[in-house]
């Protein structure tokens, strides 16, 4: 049996972990993120590469690359999950797993953030555990 092909899609602000609102975000470093999801993925028999852009183009080039390419989709899309149809859209015409993760929980926060457009297509939502909310996405994923 062949590896599962999972992208993890990270958007703006996410390459400062460890460096801003620590209080919320962390103190792990985008760079240490990478390493052990990568690390776990292994673990797993999975095939995980990691992207991550402050441009919203950007993102959407690479959902859109996935297609037909990686079995499943991991996203934390950051700010761009509360404001962006096209990444939606994106999302849409992938026929893979789609898996929404927030290190933070965006329903305890500001009420601008409880809303989510990924939401619509995710097959789950996991925010609030930090970095293990993306451990437990890898982990339904490798479930399906």
């Amino acid at each position: 049996m062949s590896k599962k092909k999972i992208l993890i899609v990270n958007g703006p602000n996410i390459n400062l972990l460890g460096q801003r609102e620590k209080n919320v975000y962390g103190e792990l470093t985008y760079k240490a993120l990478k390493t052990t999801l990568i690390k776990y993925g292994r673990k797993k028999n999975l095939d995980i590469t990691l992207f991550q852009s402050n441009y919203e183009g950007e993102i959407i080039d690479i959902i859109q690359t996935a297609r037909n390419k990686k079995d499943a989709i991991i996203i934390n899309a950051g700010g761009y999950t509360h404001t962006s149809i096209a990444i939606l859209d994106s999302l849409r015409a992938f026929t893979g797993l789609i898996y929404e993760v927030h290190i933070s929980n965006i329903y305890n926060r500001e009420y601008y953030r409880r809303k989510s457009y990924i939401s619509l297509i995710s097959n789950g939502v996991i925010c609030g555990l930090g970095i293990l909310g993306y451990e437990i996405a890898i982990d339904a994923v490798s479930l399906k």
